[in-house]
């Protein structure tokens, strides 16, 4: 399967005008990931392969299994959905970094299915990183903040 540039640029433009925030179509070798997320819009083909990056000449090379040093407790997304950092889109948010933040206390909500599930803070201590935007997409599991306890 392959798609000419006008028809791609129309699922743009229909992906633009919906509700929708990801589209993808698979089909062997063909992908087409479109996302209204941050990320970028990624279309990979046989015919158009993805560059690699450039190398990075002076930087030292990182240990495949470096993990940055994190500290303090990780608040995750207990299910697949759309994280909202506040509780509508004209208020403030839940949660900012150095805020303090108690047992039990609403962090974000996450839309799953039409179904909005407030997330709870299961620590208390001080926000001290915000790991994910506010509208984006989160898989189960995906650490939302990280909280340093006082």
């Amino acid at each position: 399967m392959s798609l000419k540039i006008d028809e791609i640029r129309e699922l743009i433009a229909d992906l633009e005008n919906s509700s929708l925030r990801e589209f993808e179509i698979a089909d062997g070798d063909f992908k087409l990931h479109l996302s209204k997320n941050d990320n970028a819009t990624v279309i990979n083909t046989p015919e158009t392969p993805i560059s690699k990056p450039a190398a990075k000449v002076d930087a030292e090379p990182e240990h495949p299994l470096a993990q940055p040093a994190q500290t303090g407790t990780e608040i995750v997304a207990p299910m697949v959905g759309t994280v909202y950092l506040q509780p509508k889109p004209d208020a403030p948010m839940f949660k900012r970094v150095g805020d303090k933040v108690s047992v039990g206390e609403t962090v974000a909500v996450i839309e799953a299915m039409k179904l909005m599930t407030e997330i709870h803070s299961e620590v208390a201590g001080t926000i001290a990183e915000i790991l994910v935007e506010n509208e984006e997409v989160v898989d189960y599991n995906k650490p939302l903040y990280v909280v340093t306890t006082d």
